[in-house]
């Protein structure tokens, strides 16, 4: 059938608003089979009272197809984030009958706050510049200064010495990080087996900070280069293994999940450029710790966001600046025990196969929604 080979769930009611047609996309949305869809009216998979029930009522009486944006169906049924756009019509020679098709807007809508995240970036660029200029150079005074009077008060006045040294080399230090984002050089990128770069990162996560905290791979063994800067991607999946170990805490129960897919269909333009590249290259972190409040997850790659006690919140929008300049997009989804950080990149020009290397060789395809 046509219909399955749609990239979008299609389904058709008939007069009396019973589901008579699901393409695969559509069992996979409603999360039933056709025949189980089959046997009942569309109102029994979507939430009461829901704008689609009037548009096909319209269409009926109209006889002229419809679009409506941004329609909300989320339900315990559905899950929550189900956000469509719905193009309605009717059904040339079955009188009542009604074609609906939905278009999920998440990916739409997380290429769009990408763009934001990047403006974002870009904001905290001319801030590092601005920062390392005019902020370093009098905080070194400062510390001199600091330093002269410790030889030359008493021991309870050192202590306060001590502590304008320290703040101001903590300064330097933040200084020094948001200087990363104003290097605006092109990114030397050749192809990369992304499976030697996880592994690089995971044999350093297993020496240090997440020692006792288990890792699995769910590896496609037969996945392309990806066309970017190798210590570049260590740094990106460096700072959100750290981020999901120190998520999970002293959970002995805690695990961080590598996985990655090929998932063709993804295209954005390339920073600089006025190409479009496929982004078909899919890279995952994720954890089983608490998650992400869920007024942070739009705001999570902004710079200076942050739920830790101490932290700066700028490795996020340093990861988002590094792949944004590869022309990828990274996103998160998070749950009560399941966070993914998303990464879409693209492939090397070549299109060259990675070698298996033997830690993944026992990997199945193990390609994760």
């Amino acid at each position: 059938m046509v219909l399955n080979a749609i990239q979008h769930p299609v389904i058709m009611v008939d007069g009396d608003s019973v589901v008579c047609f699901a393409n695969w996309e559509a069992e996979a949305f409603f999360a039933a089979s056709a025949s189980h869809l089959a046997r009942h009216k569309i109102d029994t998979f979507i939430p009461f009272g829901s704008p689609l029930l009037e548009l096909i009522d319209q269409v009926r009486e109209r006889r002229a197809g419809v679009n409506e944006y941004r329609v909300d169906l989320s339900s315990p049924r559905l899950g929550s984030d189900k956000l469509v756009d719905l193009y309605v019509a009717p059904v040339s020679g079955l009188p009542g009958n009604v074609v609906v098709v939905f278009q999920e807007r998440s990916m739409a809508d997380k290429i769009d706050r990408q763009l934001t995240h990047r403006a974002a970036a870009r904001s905290v660029t001319g801030l590092a510049s601005m920062l390392a200029h005019e902020i370093k150079n009098p905080l070194s005074g400062i510390r001199g200064a600091a330093q002269l009077l410790e030889m030359s008060v008493g021991d309870d006045d050192r202590a306060l010495t001590r502590l304008i040294r320290d703040e101001t080399d903590r300064i330097v230090s933040l200084v020094d990080r948001m200087e990363i984002f104003s290097d605006e050089r092109p990114v030397d990128r050749v192809p990369v087996n992304i499976h030697s770069v996880l592994d690089h990162v995971k044999a350093i996560a297993k020496a240090g900070f997440a020692r006792r905290i288990k890792f699995s791979e769910l590896y496609d063994p037969s996945l392309p280069s990806v066309y970017a800067n190798r210590d570049q991607l260590v740094q990106v999946f460096l700072n959100l293994v750290k981020n999901a170990a120190e998520s999970i805490g002293d959970d002995p129960n805690g695990e961080i999940v590598l996985t990655t897919a090929y998932r063709p269909g993804i295209k954005l333009s390339v920073a600089g450029t006025r190409e479009k590249v496929s982004l078909p290259l899919e890279f995952c972190v994720q954890d089983n710790g608490p998650g992400v409040p869920a007024d942070l997850v739009p705001h999570l790659f902004d710079p200076f966001i942050t739920t830790k006690t101490n932290g700066s919140g700028l490795g996020l929008a340093l990861v988002a600046k590094i792949v944004g300049g590869h022309g990828g997009i990274v996103e998160c989804d998070s749950q009560s025990r399941k966070t993914t950080f998303r990464i879409l990149m693209p492939v090397s020009p070549d299109g060259r196969p990675i070698k298996p290397l033997p830690s993944t060789s026992d990997s199945a395809t193990g390609q994760k929604d």
